[in-house]
């Protein structure tokens, strides 16, 4: 018997999205470029434009952002029902 991945709306849980609008926001408060937080994290251009486009990145690259930044995942990111519209952020939003 094969077994298949659970339909996660058959469970009644809701699929996420992800929204960095609190990453941003952060950086202005600290005066910290978005060039300047990829440098310091190290981050290839391609992963940065996940960043600015909520799109998912992997843990160990949110690892570096918070080490830079000395914060949390909470204080930085929201998970967002996908029902919800998500507004897309850009850097001139916060700047």
């Amino acid at each position: 018997m094969q077994a298949t991945e659970p339909n996660l709306r058959e469970w009644g849980t809701a699929k996420m999205k992800v929204s960095y609008r609190k990453l941003w926001v952060l950086c202005a408060e600290r005066d910290l470029t978005p060039a300047e937080l990829r440098r310091q994290a190290g981050l290839a251009p391609a992963t940065f434009t996940k960043l600015r486009k909520n799109q998912e990145v992997n843990l160990s690259v949110l690892l570096r952002v918070a080490e830079i930044l000395h914060c949390n995942a909470g204080e930085m990111m929201d998970f967002i029902p996908e029902e919800l519209p998500l507004r897309e952020i850009t850097v001139n939003d916060v700047w």
